[in-house]
């Protein structure tokens, strides 16, 4: 991957090239940010940038033999480690699917990943196994270029497991780089932390990925300029918006909050029943639709709608809400989407998670029924 193809970024698009050329690179980086952002795809263009034999102006070359394998991600001087399942698993058994994820979604996140490779509700981890496979590796001679360059994508899944690689990531040998991308700094052992470069990747401004979706999805401005506003930063989002582009989630939104404003159990399960049919992602998607909805209104009510980020037709179903709902149900109903989401990510039964989310709902809407 070259860096001219990354959205965005371009402060670090211009620092990281910086430290090869300058000469002051630093032998372990961590790139943190959360996910969509481009992390992984910028860790991607800086091995390939470091490998190339022909770097000019803070680009490589592309053409080169050392590019040309690495844009494969097949260069036999890069090397891969990510979370992968069973206890005798190693990165090595997945590289396939791996090298088939990156050139198809070089944003995706980890759910996606162990989906692909089967392993979608099992726990994913990076073993004692992988870190001797590491280790191994690491210790031979490089094999077409001057460089080896190790990428460990979500070190939090090392764990414990870290520590097996302390020595190395310290003391690595002679023109090896250690490239780890990481969301949550919490979850890395402080020891590895304090031994890398700590890189902070920003989210996605909406202007770069509306600009990606229009190049990449052949979207509209105006479909891409919505979606980018759903995404909230996170690009990996926006295509799996795009795939879902189908749904009408602000209609049928707006058709679950009548039913339970007005509370007639017969209409909220039919609703429910038809939602249950729709899939996991599907639901998952509304969800975070409606989190969006209701992050919106929120603004809307506070400033009278002044940045609120709201199509037209949503401008005005919010605006027609404004008047009966208050601050303490919007913090509710948001609490209850949370929990939904935190449901169906555990594979709850949708019929039954809906059906008491809809009781729920009508219960905290409930005295502005009575009201009105």
């Amino acid at each position: 991957m070259l860096f001219k193809d990354i959205l965005g970024q371009e402060t670090l698009k211009k620092e990281m090239p910086a430290w090869v050329d300058s000469g002051r690179m630093p032998h372990a980086v961590i790139m943190l940010g959360a996910e969509g952002c481009g992390k992984l795809a910028l860790a991607l263009a800086f091995a390939q940038y470091v490998l190339c034999d022909n770097r000019k102006d803070g680009l490589a070359c592309g053409i080169c033999p050392n590019c040309v394998k690495a844009s494969k991600y097949i260069h036999p001087d890069m090397h891969f480690s990510f979370p992968s399942v069973g206890s005798k698993m190693t990165s090595s058994n997945f590289l396939k699917e791996w090298r088939e994820a990156l050139l198809q979604n070089p944003y995706m996140n980890v759910n996606q990943w162990l989906a692909k490779i089967g392993a979608e509700n099992k726990q994913g981890n990076i073993t004692a196994l992988e870190c001797q496979e590491i280790v191994r590796k690491l210790s031979l001679k490089s094999f077409e270029s001057t460089w080896k360059v190790l990428l460990i994508w979500r070190p939090e899944y090392l764990g414990k497991e870290g520590n097996r690689l302390l020595k190395l990531i310290e003391e690595p040998p002679e023109n090896t780089l250690f490239i780890l991308v990481a969301e949550n700094q919490e979850l890395i052992l402080n020891t590895v932390l304090s031994r890398c470069q700590l890189v902070k990747v920003p989210i996605l401004k909406d202007e770069d990925i509306s600009q990606g979706l229009q190049v990449q999805q052949n979207l509209s401005q105006e479909q891409a300029d919505s979606i980018a506003f759903l995404a909230d930063g996170n690009f990996n989002e926006a295509l799996s918006l795009v795939a879902n582009s189908n749904n009408d989630n602000q209609k049928l939104f707006l058709d679950w909050m009548r039913r339970c404003f007005k509370g007639y159990g017969p209409a909220m399960l039919e609703w429910v029943n038809e939602f249950a049919k729709i899939g996991r992602e599907n639901q998952k998607y509304f969800l975070r639709y409606a989190l969006h909805f209701m992050r919106e209104f929120l603004i809307l009510k506070m400033t009278d709608g002044r940045g609120v980020r709201f199509q037209a037709a949503e401008m005005k179903s919010a605006r027609n809400m404004a008047g009966v709902i208050n601050f303490e149900q919007i913090e509710k109903l948001t609490d209850i989407f949370n929990d939904c989401i935190f449901g169906v990510e555990r594979n709850a039964n949708p019929k039954i998670l809906f059906m008491d989310a809809s009781l729920q709902m009508h219960s905290i809407l409930k005295p502005v029924v009575a009201k009105s």
